[in-house]
């Protein structure tokens, strides 16, 4: 058994793609593990295989999944717009007035410190 390598880091991906992959590995008998963002989050989150010699076949098989998935999705996406049913921005804005408000002042608050910062720089060289 050679050494551990990494297959799928797993930042920013939705529960049901992972538990996915998962269940590909898990179907075809390929040794994996996972590692988590840790209490702090600085850690990288993935899936590993167990053994490196597995990559090449995992790999083809994820990417196989990957492509799958990326059709199924589009696919839904496009019927939900067809059908009026996928969410904009405002259908967001609806659901949570108050946390969108709280993020668009937090917004406005860096660029309005961000650009005055800028001024008093210029300011101070002027003088």
């Amino acid at each position: 058994m050679s050494k551990s390598k990494i297959l799928f880091r797993l930042n920013n991906v939705p529960d049901d793609e992972a538990e996915d992959v998962r269940m590909l590995l898990t179907d075809n008998d390929i040794d994996y593990y996972e590692t988590s963002a840790g209490n702090w989050g600085v850690s990288m989150p993935a899936i590993w295989l167990k053994d490196a010699d597995d990559y090449a076949r995992a790999r083809s098989l994820l990417d196989d999944y990957q492509k799958n998935r990326t059709v199924r999705m589009r696919s839904e996406y496009e019927r939900l717009r067809q059908e009026g049913k996928n969410k904009t921005w405002t259908d967001v804005i609806r659901e949570k007035p108050l946390l969108f408000l709280i993020y668009f002042l937090a917004t406005a608050l860096v660029v309005y410190l961000s650009v005055r910062l800028v001024i008093d720089i210029g300011d101070m060289s002027n003088s």
